[in-house]
């Protein structure tokens, strides 16, 4: 390789590993909808909250859950959203992630919506880099979430045919 040359590209399940991640089987949907629906060059992703293998991460971020906590929870959600990714079209696919949003089930007087929600985008750009992963985004407290969940966050990503 020379002075100039670019190293080698990772792909994204290439930079999960490198990460030491590996995705999950995709979330069961627990409604009546589907987990992902493409329209043309888009794919969209119905919300996901952090589940793991033992369950399911719940309580109010700013009260029974730090923001470090919740920072961890988003990171898990967005790898449950690459799982629906990779199931719904593979993650080589993904051309641009287009626009995220967050949504924190916080308690009244909670004001770092934004910081919980960085576990996402920030797994985002490590994963596909910024070229691919910068993203706009929306991150918004809420009174509640289904389950009691922490996080739940959807998404939209362009997609190479």
């Amino acid at each position: 390789m020379t002075a100039n040359a670019s190293p080698p590209r990772l792909d994204a399940k290439a930079r999960l590993a490198a990460l030491g991640l590996q995705l999950p089987k995709p979330p069961a949907a627990v409604g009546n909808f589907s987990a992902a629906v493409r329209d043309g060059r888009l794919l969209y992703l119905s919300g996901q909250g952090p589940v793991h293998a033992e369950g399911v991460h719940t309580g109010k971020v700013g009260a029974e859950v730090s923001l470090e906590e919740a920072y961890q929870h988003a990171r898990l959600t967005t790898l449950n959203l690459l799982a629906v990714i990779e199931e719904a079209v593979g993650l080589a696919k993904v051309s641009k992630v287009v626009k995220v949003l967050g949504m924190v089930n916080a308690a009244p007087d909670f004001i770092a919506h934004p910081a919980v929600i960085n576990g996402c985008s920030d797994l985002l750009i490590e994963v596909f880099g910024p070229e691919v992963g910068a993203h706009a985004r929306s991150a918004v407290g809420m009174g509640s979430l289904p389950y009691q969940i922490t996080v739940e966050i959807e998404m939209i990503v362009a997609v190479e045919d």
